[in-house]
């Protein structure tokens, strides 16, 4: 699933590890009120330093929480599509598990043992911004997020400057005469690692962003259809996009992020001028890049608006990592919850390099590097942030939505098939 790649991706973000010292919850302390309590944590952070860091995070709360003890189990993320569905069947499934929202979550929903957190987090999660929407299930709470994404252009200033480009477009127009600029001047105008095929998926999940209402976003993941027209517009917006031939040669056969020869290796290196990927991108091009000053000639800028689109110009594609609640110790595990989005263990993350874009605004005086701050700002000032399909939607439909998109991309497919995938796999 895509998901999976751009988990990994998230994950290498991390760039040490902090020892976090136990600090009050800003939950309401009731979790434990009835006595002691052990939570069993299922997490995906199966490699360092996230797994030393969440045992960090687990130990830190006892301490300031005697009575709950968590009890840390660290889980290959690959493996929770299966085992969470198993384990929410039987009667002993994990108090606190790792999910990314969306189509998946709700579905988990439907077995009964997720726990309903509106209440128990009502007192924070309007501080966490419209990420928290995308743990949320026919408008109530069943997670959190911990930290966000969200998806844009990086771009090389420098090659912009040598192209005669000013100011990085704010128009799918201007993106296609800045296109026409860049190979005017022998400049590879974008990189795509179309070989792992998820980065293809943000091209057509941003054009239906741009095509269809906000409402109709909602409305058709949740019934699980894409069936009004724009959708198909969002095809078509892909074709012409491709007939540009805005990538490198060979874009269906390269990596998005294994060796110089990616597609953020090239973007790194200079070799492309731009790129469009998640908030990760800089610390996944830090290991690829030959000049370790790169991000002083990095910029970002949001995907373009589009003449006569429905769509809201200001909304956003993204995503993020969070937890959900089973329901035996629902109270103590969203005080748990309340304490990882405080504005506490959000800022040691941020330090820590731990989470990119905090879920929690208190933490953004952390942030230091102004065009991530920019980042942060854009995210968290979204009218709406619609989550990656695959994510958003069932599995089985995620899946036939991304290999629509690839086959797009491999010049097989029209404008509406994507829809019919989507459609077809419900």
């Amino acid at each position: 699933m895509v998901g999976v790649k751009r988990l990994a991706a998230a994950a290498t973000a991390v760039g040490a590890v902090v020892i976090l010292a136990a600090c009050g919850s800003g939950g309401s302390g009731g979790g434990n009120a009835g006595g002691p309590v052990t939570l069993t944590w299922w997490h995906n952070g199966t490699n360092e330093p996230l797994k030393t860091l969440w045992q960090q995070v687990a130990d830190a709360y006892h301490q300031a929480h005697p009575n709950v003890k968590i009890s840390v189990v660290p889980i290959q993320n690959e493996q929770f599509t299966t085992k969470i569905p198993l384990a929410l069947q039987s009667n002993n499934p994990p108090d606190i598990y790792f999910n990314q929202g969306g189509g998946l979550l709700a579905t988990h929903t439907e077995s009964g043992r997720v726990a309903h957190l509106t209440d128990l987090t009502a007192g924070f999660v309007k501080d966490l911004g419209p990420a928290a929407a995308g743990w949320q299930v026919d408008g109530k709470q069943y997670g959190i997020p911990y930290d966000t994404h969200v998806v844009g252009f990086w771009y090389r200033k420098d090659l912009f400057g040598k192209a005669g480009i000013t100011t990085p477009p704010s128009t799918m127009d201007e993106l296609n005469a800045d296109i026409v600029k860049l190979k005017a001047a022998n400049i590879t105008p974008i990189a795509l690692g179309g070989k792992d095929r998820w980065p293809d998926a943000f091209y057509y999940n941003y054009f239906a962003v741009r095509e269809c209402s906000v409402d109709t976003l909602k409305s058709s993941v949740k019934a699980r259809k894409f069936n009004d027209p724009c959708f198909t517009k969002a095809g078509q917006d892909v074709l012409d996009f491709l007939a540009s031939k805005p990538f490198q040669p060979g874009f269906n056969g390269t990596p998005a992020q294994q060796g110089a020869g990616s597609s953020a290796g090239l973007v790194a290196n200079g070799a492309a001028a731009m790129e469009l990927q998640g908030d990760w991108e800089p610390s996944v091009m830090v290991d690829l890049a030959t000049d370790k000053n790169f991000t002083a000639n990095l910029g970002w800028f949001p995907f373009p608006s589009i003449s006569g689109g429905k769509g809201d110009p200001n909304a956003a594609l993204g995503g993020g990592d969070g937890f959900s609640c089973t329901t035996k110790n629902a109270a103590a595990c969203a005080d748990f919850l309340t304490y990882l989005a405080g504005p506490e263990v959000q800022t040691k993350l941020v330090k820590a390099g731990a989470a990119v874009i905090p879920v929690n605004a208190a933490a953004a005086s952390t942030i230091t590097d102004p065009t991530v701050k920019q980042v942060f700002d854009y995210s968290h000032q979204a009218s709406y942030v619609q989550t990656y399909f695959d994510i958003a939607l069932p599995t089985n439909q995620g899946q036939a939505l991304d290999d629509a998109v690839a086959n797009m991309f491999a010049g097989q497919g029209g404008a509406d098939a994507v829809a019919k995938a989507v459609n077809g796999a419900s």
